[in-house]
């Protein structure tokens, strides 16, 4: 097999995964994404040790354990484009032998979990509510630059809503992949299901006017309408399509959860957005926890 060449797999002057500065031992195979580098410690102050503290940049990883389970809890930073470095570091830190620079005869799978936050599309949806995302779908682009297939239930969601929206003709064409299902079943009591889009920004691309007009003013009345059978858009971020493609693609589980801190319809915020990420993260934990290991 022909090694990986360094200008692709960046190694660090310790031998660590370039941009996460993660060695393979330093990771745990159950692992917990948060946007926010704040939000790590968030997370691992609920660890009963902590083993590895590593940062570089705005990815922050604290790896340690619950009980005998090990997990780390990484920041991503914010959007897609840092899903993608992510995302390909992980899988390369338990799938790639960094000595010989050469992918593994039996490949590891991770299990992600998304710690986030989002805005609400649907009025029935306030603030402070749990949304766990049965779907990511994409209008950011980088799924498209991957061999990313979609099976026939994804396909029929994301044909409807090429249809409904018409997004295709100026943007990227939409992409869609689906929530681990054994993970997702897990996540039900105190949760809305519903799809979640991921837009390439804050403002603009998520219908927001500042000083600059839009050249798609009813965006978020097309999303919020939007419904394919069971399906209906509940929420938009920046990072889920990303997590959930690129983890289909390289064979492990994702899930991402994600409390609503905007209710775009009734024009609401969190009045205490910190303490609703408190509630999602302990439930989170508390859920994860109780599964069978």
């Amino acid at each position: 097999m022909q090694p990986i060449e360094e200008s692709e797999l960046i190694l660090n002057s310790r031998n660590a995964i370039y941009h996460l500065n993660l060695l393979p031992e330093e990771l745990a195979l159950k692992i917990f994404l948060v946007g926010d580098p704040g939000r790590v410690p968030q997370v691992s102050k609920y660890f009963d040790r902590i083993e590895v503290k590593q940062q570089h940049r705005e990815f922050i990883t604290h790896t340690g354990y619950i009980g005998t389970e090990r997990y780390s809890v990484i920041s991503t930073g914010i959007g897609t484009d840092n899903i993608d470095i992510v995302m390909n570091e992980l899988d390369a830190l338990v799938n790639i032998d960094f000595s010989s620079r050469t992918i593994k005869p039996q490949l590891t799978r991770l299990q992600i979990i998304r710690i986030g936050t989002s805005g609400s599309l649907q009025k029935e949806i306030p603030v402070d509510s749990l949304v766990a995302c049965t779907h990511g779908l994409g209008i950011d682009n980088l799924l498209n630059f991957y061999r990313l297939e979609f099976n026939g239930a994804e396909q029929e969601i994301l044909q409807a809503f090429i249809t409904h929206t018409q997004l295709q003709q100026r943007f990227a064409h939409p992409s869609i992949s689906s929530a681990s299902t054994f993970l997702l079943k897990h996540f039900t009591d105190g949760y809305i299901h519903g799809i979640t889009v991921t837009c390439p920004g804050f403002y603009g691309p998520q219908g927001r006017i500042l000083r600059l007009g839009l050249s798609q003013p009813e965006l978020i009345e097309r999303l919020t309408s939007f419904a394919c059978g069971p399906y209906r858009v509940t929420n938009f971020e920046m990072e889920t399509s990303a997590i959930y493609g690129l983890g289909n693609l390289l064979g492990h589980r994702c899930l991402s959860l994600n409390v609503i801190v905007a209710n775009r319809i009734s024009k609401t915020f969190s009045a205490n957005g910190l303490q609703a990420v408190e509630r999602l993260i302990k439930k989170t934990l508390d859920t994860v926890c109780s599964m069978p290991h």
